[in-house]
């Protein structure tokens, strides 16, 4: 395992580069970590994922409704495929997903050390590579996610370890990543600007002399480039001094997620407003066509809300809950067809603690997303979604076609 030491602060930092699902890099850190040289570990870690290590029934304890609610259900679908990749992976070669990041975890508990979480939380990371590419590209990274769950390739085990070159966000999107600047700035380079910060962050605050930073290879370049203080990767060269900001700073602004401008956020209200505004067209011309164009929307818009939450392997009343609500939803951009189906299906189908205890090893296999109650739902809820939106671009186009032949 590829490993250097740096003095930040009068603080030793080793740098240990790793492969996420390896064991001869758990192995490695075990080792280093038991030799007695070190007073604290950091580990590529957010709170979040050091949570699922430490608290591994936190998922049982989800509230699924509320994660749709507060809109996070792609969100959490594109979590869980990548750590299907991984559990894959992990599964062929018979060690846990993040091995060396559970050794770490262990063997500082064992030791009373502290343990140091210096990753960006994957949901912001999600979040900022979602706004950084154009919707042309966000399809290619969502067809690269959707390939890491299906694909059946067998990994051996020396591949594996040629997987030190990067981590499991980069094994995922890596033909993305390697070429697109505005996908590998907030998917690599951001986090390696972040882990820094996070670090200098640690040594100022505590007392620990020597830190073992346990860390995918791959960040290991980009994080020497700023402990030395090397302007951030960026297109702009106008905010090339913002590397050497104060910790503090570099962390706040890597944290924030892009707002969508406002023109943005008006489309779907004047896709409404068109809508609406055929009908009454239609209406003032003649009664007949009126209700011609009130049909079309309720067949195309319900119906392939209904398609899709057939394709989730929704329960029948729940087809029928997408056909119905679609239509209504759909003129009401604050709620979306995907809430009514997916609270259909929840109260239709409750998810139990199983569940949710076997999501991460049911997801790591496509039939699995269909066979687990809480995957479907999430399923259920993003088919049905993207059938109503489809349908409200088809009618429109049928209402206008109506009104204009």
């Amino acid at each position: 395992e590829p490993a250097t030491t740096i003095t930040v602060a009068g603080s030793q930092v080793t740098l240990l580069g790793t492969a996420h699902v390896s064991r001869a890099s758990a192995d490695k850190v075990r080792e280093l970590l038991n030799s007695g040289d070190y007073d604290a570990v950091a580990v590529e870690l957010c709170p979040s994922r050091h949570n699922a290590i430490v608290n591994p029934d936190a998922i049982a304890k989800m509230d699924l409704y509320k994660v749709l609610r507060e809109g996070k259900g792609a969100m959490v679908a594109a979590s869980l495929a990548l750590g299907a990749f991984q559990q894959r992976v992990a599964d062929e070669l018979d060690i846990k997903p993040g091995a060396e990041m559970r050794a770490a975890v262990d063997v500082a508990r064992e030791r009373g050390f502290p343990v140091l979480l210096i990753d960006r939380e994957i949901g912001v990371t999600l979040k900022r590579i979602y706004s950084n590419a154009p919707w042309w590209k966000r399809a290619s990274l969502l067809a690269g996610v959707m390939f890491s769950v299906i694909s059946r390739q067998k990994v051996s085990e020396e591949e594996i370890e040629r997987l030190k070159d990067g981590d499991i966000l980069e094994s995922t999107f890596a033909q993305f990543a390697e070429k697109e600047e505005d996908l590998y700035l907030p998917l690599i380079d951001e986090r390696d600007r972040y882990m820094v910060a996070r670090l200098e962050q640690e040594v100022a605050a505590g007392d620990y002399p020597r830190i073992l930073v346990v860390v995918g290879a791959g960040h290991m370049k980009g994080m020497q480039r700023y402990f030395q203080g090397a302007p951030m990767l960026d297109r702009d060269t106008a905010q090339e001094g913002s590397a050497k900001a104060l910790p503090a700073d570099v962390i706040s602004e890597l944290d924030h997620i892009p707002t969508t401008s406002q023109w943005v956020k008006m489309i779907p209200w004047f896709i409404v407003l068109l809508i609406v505004s055929g009908f009454i067209i239609g209406f003032s011309k003649n009664s007949e066509l009126g209700w011609q164009l009130v049909t079309d929307w309720v067949v195309i818009n319900g119906g392939l809300a209904a398609i899709g939450a057939l394709i989730a392997a929704a329960h029948p009343l729940t087809v029928v809950t997408a056909f119905v609500a679609a239509p209504i939803t759909s003129l009401n951009p604050m709620v979306g067809a995907g809430m009514a189906t997916a609270a259909m299906e929840i109260w239709l189908r409750k998810p139990s603690v199983d569940d949710f205890s076997q999501l991460r090893s049911d997801t790591a296999q496509i039939k699995g997303w269909w066979q687990n109650r809480v995957s479907r739902v999430l399923l259920v809820f993003i088919f049905s979604t993207l059938g109503s939106a489809v349908g409200t671009y088809v009618a429109g186009f049928r209402i206008f076609e109506r009104l204009t032949g």
